[in-house]
């Protein structure tokens, strides 16, 4: 496809490496908490329908992402591709919203026969008004952009990090005051000091969901004096990381205050379940509506703690997933 003609020069052809969704539903997380967020990361408007990004080179080896109005041709390209098949992408010029320089996500291939990926050279004639190059997120240290990411590939191979929970940290009793079966915290809701969801290593924790291990949480919480730690009592077990009993608190307050568009999404799970993921300051929420949940806390770096299913996590969770986006 050709690019525009303020940024991408007519006579040159971008060559597409892939394509990637951004919607209110489907987003790199990788970007922001929510839709809106991560529009602003690339300074476009979070248009309603969405956008479709195209990730490639031109001629000269210069990374580019054109934003492009046709989500749907995006959509069935990624499908195509998805299911091993080929797939010409080719958006009308008319659908081209921009040609934004640089990649906003890390590619690990690269177009033949033209130079290695980099940044475009600034335009003489921009005067130092162009754009600066798009870049990915720092993931090689722990913070918001890897715990999404994480808690991404949680949702992604669940099975491998569900197995690792015992059913006496799955069905965990909570009551509504919050206690759990045992008072003491004997059995309370364990933390999984698990690996990096991402793939990369750190003091915390190394490895992958296979080989991480698990301890027992904390000792039963002080009473709490706040309307949220009492909201999240509701939830979770006592013993549970104060880390978790906050973003509970919070994720129950996307209730009586809806969150941006974005944070709370839903996606197909196998037996009419919904995969759920939420966002918040500081935490990401990965879990499934007939099952348990999966919490990942900025102040916690490469750890994965679970949530017990319990007496009140499935009504927290229905009522998330009636607050989500679903792709279309």
């Amino acid at each position: 496809m050709a690019g525009t003609d303020d940024t991408v020069a007519d006579e040159d052809a971008l060559y597409v490496l892939t394509a990637v969704l951004l919607t209110p539903a489907q987003f790199p997380s990788v970007l922001g908490d929510d839709y809106p967020a991560a529009c602003a990361a690339l300074g476009l408007e979070p248009y309603a329908e969405g956008y479709g990004l195209v990730l490639g080179q031109d001629d000269g080896g210069a990374r580019w992402t054109v934003v492009v109005e046709d989500v749907s041709l995006v959509a069935v390209a990624i499908a195509s591709w998805d299911c091993g098949m080929e797939y010409d992408l080719s958006p009308d010029d008319r659908s081209v919203v921009c040609a934004l320089p640089g990649w906003p996500l890390a590619l690990a291939v690269a177009a033949p026969g033209v130079p290695a990926p980099h940044d475009p050279l600034p335009d003489p004639e921009a005067e130092g008004t162009d754009l600066p190059p798009l870049s990915p997120p720092d993931t090689e240290s722990w913070g918001p952009a890897q715990r999404r990411l994480g808690a991404d590939e949680i949702a992604l191979q669940w099975a491998a990090w569900r197995e690792q929970i015992d059913d006496a940290t799955a069905f965990a009793g909570t009551d509504v005051a919050g206690s759990a079966d045992d008072t003491e915290g004997e059995n309370a809701a364990d933390v999984a000091h698990a690996s990096d969801p991402t793939g990369s290593t750190d003091e915390e924790g190394a490895g992958d969901p296979d080989t991480a291990g698990s301890t027992d949480a904390d000792a039963s919480a002080d009473t709490a004096d706040t309307d949220e730690e009492r909201a999240a009592d509701d939830t979770v077990s006592a013993g549970v990381h104060p880390g978790v009993r906050r973003a509970l608190a919070e994720a129950h307050a996307y209730v009586d205050s809806p969150p941006p568009i974005g944070r709370i999404r839903s996606s197909f799970a196998p037996g009419g379940a919904r995969t759920l993921r939420a966002d918040g300051p500081g935490w990401s929420l990965v879990a499934r509506t007939d099952d348990i949940a999966f919490i990942l806390l900025d102040e916690e770096p490469g750890e994965v703690l679970p949530v017990g299913r319990g007496a009140e996590l499935p009504g927290l969770l229905k009522t998330l997933d009636a607050l989500a986006v679903r792709p279309a």
